[in-house]
């Protein structure tokens, strides 16, 4: 089936499903610390979350290109969309390597919301992103796995029933490559939750419900292994492109927001008898923040159409990855210079976007190894690490 390139019709929908969670709903959740349960059980029941789930499993069989509509828009909209979107990066792996028992077992609860697949665990307190020395160990044991170790930073894992697991099943040393003997697990994490799993809250600087798990002797079927044993270190990397797409509309989602916000409070705001915004020392901000969210925009684009097309758009999905968090970032701070002291206040929704849009900084992945993989694979300069 053909899908209009803009998506239209999809992003006017997801425009006014967010109108109903306006900006007080967002402040009491930040404040609370509170997962957005009422937005993502909305999100679900309008079959967005599913919106990657062929249509045999019960989900709407839309391209990335649809996804990446969505989740651009709930951010232009001025709600996040952190409380779920894993539900849909985490999706191909799933998708490309999982069996067809666990599609059928699983993914129609996570279509229809009786199940969700938010959680992902990779990223570990003594290896951070180099995920090769993650220390996380599966050990065979018949028809079971035996998991111990720990896991850093795994978001939603306290609002998911389904965690996406990376741990090594072969040693380091045992390996010619360090990305060998690493496989993943998709877990049922209702049968092991407060037994064999704790799950520990992190507050952070935004309502991002991130979490630390420990695994104590945890014991999981064997047929939770997804793909072969060993191979799970690509299958996570074929998602990366993905990854990358997905968050990049958020990021520019994020940076027409504040651009909005900014250059109609400078259109507006009258100080010494003239509105602010006729200023250059306002406008140039604002005006340059559009065109670094331009670019990253037709740089999404372009990633989009190479992945859709079946071609693996590295440098493209990376650069646009880059670029939109650097957009959003400095959009962010062009919006809060504009506002001035209001920019601060919290009923504005400035300052909670503003802490949002900065994790894009450093998550899911850091701006500066994203500068050392095109250093190294679009530029052809030594490997930095």
């Amino acid at each position: 089936m053909n899908y209009p390139l803009d998506h239209s019709e999809i992003r006017d929908a997801v425009t006014r499903l967010c109108s109903d969670f306006p900006g007080t709903y967002w402040r009491r959740c930040d404040r609370e610390q509170a997962y957005p349960t009422a937005f993502v059980e909305a999100l679900t029941e309008a079959g967005y979350l599913g919106a990657l789930i062929p249509e045999a499993y019960g989900g709407l069989s839309l391209p990335l290109s649809a996804a990446a509509a969505i989740l651009e828009e709930i951010h232009r909209a001025g709600c996040n969309a952190a409380a779920c979107h894993a539900q849909m990066y985490t999706m191909g792996t799933v998708l490309r390597h999982g069996s067809n028992e666990q599609k059928t077992r699983y993914l129609p609860g996570v279509a229809d919301g009786s199940l969700r697949l938010q959680a992902f665990g990779v990223t570990e307190p003594t290896s951070g992103t180099d995920t090769t020395s993650l220390r996380t160990t599966a050990r065979r044991d018949g028809d079971h796995y035996i998991v111990n170790g720990q896991k850093l930073w795994t978001s939603r894992a306290e609002h998911s029933d389904l965690l996406l697991l990376l741990a090594r099943t072969t040693a380091r040393d045992q390996v010619k490559k360090k990305t060998d003997g690493l496989s993943v697990f998709l877990v049922d994490m209702r049968t092991v939750v407060g037994k064999s799993l704790t799950i520990r809250p992190i507050r952070t600087m935004m309502n991002h419900a991130t979490t630390e798990l420990f695994f104590d002797d945890m014991n999981i079927p064997a047929d939770a292994l997804v793909g072969e044993e060993g191979k799970g270190f690509r299958y996570i990397l074929s998602g990366m492109n993905a990854e990358r797409i997905l968050i990049a509309a958020e990021c520019i989602g994020d940076a027409k927001w504040f651009i909005e916000k900014a250059s109609g409070y400078a259109a507006d705001r009258s100080i010494f008898g003239r509105p602010i915004g006729q200023n250059q020392g306002v406008q140039f901000p604002i005006s340059r923040a559009y065109s670094q969210m331009r670019a990253a925009e037709l740089m999404l684009k372009e990633a989009i159409r190479l992945y859709e097309s079946g071609e693996n758009p590295g440098e493209e999905a990376n650069l646009a990855k880059l670029l939109a968090a650097d957009a959003s970032w400095a959009a962010a701070e062009a919006c809060v210079q504009t506002f001035g002291g209001f920019g601060f206040a919290e009923e504005y929704d400035i300052e909670r976007k503003f802490r949002e849009a900065r994790l894009y900084q450093v998550a899911p992945i850091s701006t500066n190894l994203i500068l050392s993989y095109i250093a190294e694979h679009v530029l052809g300069m030594p490997r930095s690490y």
